[in-house]
């Protein structure tokens, strides 16, 4: 279609390794989308994570699923602040504002999610586009931008919209019909607004055959003639023909004939049944079981390998036929015909993971929670066209005479290699032949209209230098996390210790102080950029990277310093799990300030840029080495032996009789119901008002505090609509109105309307 300079699969990696656009990367059966997957997760400078919808998928991606990465309630999700409760009383639908209230993520999945570039989600075109928007939502939560799609993060999209499309039932529809002209992925509300780049591969490595590949793209892009069925019936064969056939695979419509089929055929042989449990161990849930807990085997059993070989022999693949020769124990041995040998398989592992920041590094990791180990084959003398995706045979009976669902044809029949392979049990109708209108026409909109793939790539480039220059030496939002931060703590920060008390102050100070020329700054480099004086602009970038580099390790020794003196103390969790994001935003900001002046000249001379992990292990290095520095200070430092709390005393202060975990709250609940004032409470407890006041939230939150009592009824009314429209974000409510509410009252109105 156009003249391109590299073929598409690295053209796909450069727009993932120098843009921030969202990309669709497709390709008709066997063009390689599962090897750029595995290749690019080793190549890209970005911190990605790897998602899927379903379990199996997601084992198969070696990622997790959306609904455990994102905590998504099972359900639809409409892209709305409202209540469920407005479009329906089905308790399976859920909003932003449900997410918000019911769902909440947890801090480590906010760190995770705070510490990427890149998402990468497989098998996209399982994917509903109500979860999509799911995903954006939660994005643009946790990096507080809500102008840009899933929060500024870059989405790679994988799939084939002309295999299976996504389940949706009647009920769930009829309510998300109201936001959505189909359930595909390409229609979530989060793509609207900047579109992808679709990029799809043309090289087929699967079949060499001329004319099956013919066949396979005429009913993949629903173009099937009258010849094309004719021809395709050729290899129709009898019932006496089938049975003569001996191990091949039967790929049948649904579940219950392909189940029947293998329990039958098993039930037929002659030989004794073994069972072989897996072995699991820890957290590896029934939903992500890549095969049935029992393996139930026989001698003489038709099976297929469901993984490749994970040993460096690379002695069968996922998808690859063999039959079972021997049981001894346990010991199984299948014959492989291709190779005519005997080969005793072996246990393979499968993982449970999840994504993590390492304490003491502060980068992102993958955690193994859960394993599941079994010898690495299921039955197969038959399996469902869905289950075959991703598979491939040499020969197969193909039984599609009852296809139901879109593509259900074309996936059976690509899943063969050749011609040769393929037998047909029933014959090919054209009613059952159809592809997806929606999936066909958003095709056909998006290549009809997109741009040629390297003038995109050029332009998208483009894009991404201007908001690296615009957005890499912006130090906004983490100085507005410390100011957040000292405002919430500022009663706990009144420690005992001055140079711990001006800590955090010193290092907004050595952050804010440079606000205003760092603007400068970056309008200079894009004006630069504009005028084309590149020489100019790389000289600027390279001496401010190196400055600002400095800057920010001076700042993050004295953070780990801070955090080192507070680790002495108790009563510190909070504080310090606080503290902990302020540092991943630090380093964050710290790694894109030394990538910048390496990634904006890679770019503009068309080079690959690669991991740059010489840049990564040097910042992880340095925290490594200061934090240790910071721990053996403070360890030599007599200063921190005064008292258990490091917090300041009253010179009032009094031994005073231990309470009970809770009676301390009851009293001031009571003085509440006596109709004393916050201050006059605050008096008689001798206690800092933002303590009083956290205990009356609290009672209102349990109804035991009378919210009026403090809040006019015109106050409640007008911040409940506030913290309605800001999903319940007291943070952002504060920061628009900082004049007519406080945060306190906010607090108390939220937890007022949480009991409501």
């Amino acid at each position: 279609m156009e003249h391109e300079r590299t073929d598409r699969l690295e053209l796909a990696a450069h727009f993932v390794n120098t843009t921030n656009s969202p990309i669709f990367l497709t390709g008709k059966a066997g063009t390689g989308k599962t090897t750029f997957l595995r290749k690019l997760t080793s190549l890209t400078h970005k911190n990605h994570i790897i998602i899927a919808p379903t379990g199996i998928a997601a084992l198969h991606a070696k990622g997790v699923t959306v609904h455990s990465q994102f905590l998504l309630p099972f359900g639809s999700f409409l892209p709305t602040k409202e209540p469920e409760g407005n479009f329906s009383g089905d308790g399976n639908f859920y909003t932003q504002y449900t997410l918000n209230r019911k769902h909440p993520l947890n801090a480590a999945r906010k760190k995770v999610l705070n510490s990427i570039d890149l998402i990468i989600i497989d098998e996209v075109s399982m994917l509903r586009a109500d979860l999509l928007d799911a995903i954006d939502y939660r994005m643009k939560r946790v990096k507080q931008n809500y102008d840009e799609p899933f929060g500024g993060v870059q989405v790679l999209m994988i799939g084939d919209l002309f295999q299976l499309p996504p389940i949706v039932k009647d009920q769930e529809w009829h309510v998300l019909a109201k936001f959505y002209n189909t359930m595909h992925f390409f229609a979530a509300k989060a793509l609207q607004q900047v579109g992808l780049v679709y990029v799809e591969l043309n090289k087929i490595f699967r079949q060499k055959d001329d004319i099956f590949i013919d066949v396979l793209n005429h009913l993949r892009e629903n173009r099937v003639t009258n010849e094309d069925i004719k021809f395709l019936n050729t290899y129709y064969k009898t019932p006496e023909e089938i049975d003569k056939l001996k191990e091949v695979i039967i790929i049948t419509t649904h579940n219950t004939k392909a189940e029947n089929h293998n329990k039958n055929e098993l039930a037929a042989l002659k030989s004794p049944i073994h069972r072989f449990d897996a072995k699991i161990d820890k957290d590896f849930p029934e939903s992500l079981y890549p095969i049935p807990k029992t393996l139930e085997i026989k001698e003489g059993a038709q099976i297929m390998f469901i993984k490749n070989d994970s040993s460096r022999n690379a002695s069968y693949f996922n998808g690859k036929m063999a039959m079972v020769k021997s049981i001894h124990n346990d010991e199984i041995t299948v014959f492989l015909k291709e190779e005519k040998s005997d080969y005793i398989l072996r246990r393979e592992t499968w993982e449970n993971k999840r994504y993590i920041i390492n304490e003491d590094t502060k980068e992102l990791e993958e955690d193994i929670i859960g394993t599941f180990e079994q010898f690495p084959i299921k039955l197969a003398w038959a399996v469902t066209v869905h289950k075959s995706q991703g598979l491939t045979f040499d020969k197969a009976i193909i039984d599609v005479g009852q296809a139901f669902a879109p593509g259900q044809v074309y996936v059976a029949l690509s899943r063969l290699r050749s011609l040769d392979g393929l037998a047909l049990r029933t014959r090919i109708q054209p009613h059952i032949i159809s592809s997806d209108p929606q999936a066909v026409q958003f095709t056909k909109q998006t290549t009809d209209h997109q741009q040629p793939l390297d003038t995109l790539l050029e332009l998208h480039q483009k894009h991404y230098i201007q908001k690296l220059l615009s957005n890499t030496f912006d130090f906004h939002k983490l100085i507005l996390s410390i100011e957040n931060f000292q405002k919430e703590h500022a009663s706990t920060m009144v420690f005992e210790d001055e140079e711990m008390r001006m800590a955090m102050g010193l290092i907004h100070q050595l952050l804010k102080k440079e606000e205003e020329n760092t603007y400068k700054f970056s309008r200079q480099l894009q004006h630069l950029l504009y005028k084309k004086d590149l020489l100019f602009m790389m000289d600027r970038l390279e001496k401010g990277s190196d400055y600002y580099s400095s800057l920010f390790k001076k700042v993050l020794k004295k953070l780990l310093l801070h955090q080192a003196e507070v680790e002495q103390f108790t009563q510190t969790k909070k504080y310090l799990e606080e503290i902990s994001e302020i540092e991943i935003n630090l380093l964050r900001k710290l790694n894109e300030i030394m990538k910048i002046s390496t990634l904006v000249p890679a770019i503009l001379n068309g080079e690959e840029i690669g991991r740059l992990s010489s840049i990564t292990d040097s910042i992880t290095q340095l925290r490594i080495s200061l934090a240790h520095e910071a721990k053996q200070e403070v360890k030599e430092n007599p200063k921190f032996t005064t008292n258990k709390t490091g917090r300041k005393k009253s010179k009032d202060d009094k031994p005073k009789m231990k309470l009970e975990k809770g009676e301390t709250y009851e009293i001031t609940f009571q003085m509440s119901r006596e109709g004393k004032s916050i201050q006059e409470i605050c008096e008689i407890r001798n206690m800092a008002k933002s303590t009083i006041e956290s205990h009356l939230t609290k009672g209102i939150a349990q109804g035991k505090v009378d919210i009026n009592q403090y809040l006019t009824h015109e106050q409640i009314s007008e911040a409940a609509v506030l913290l309605e429209i800001e999903n319940g974000e007291i943070g952002e409510v504060f920061k628009k109105y900082p004049e007519k509410f406080s945060y306190t009252t906010l607090r108390m109105v939220a937890a007022h309307m949480a009991r409501d």
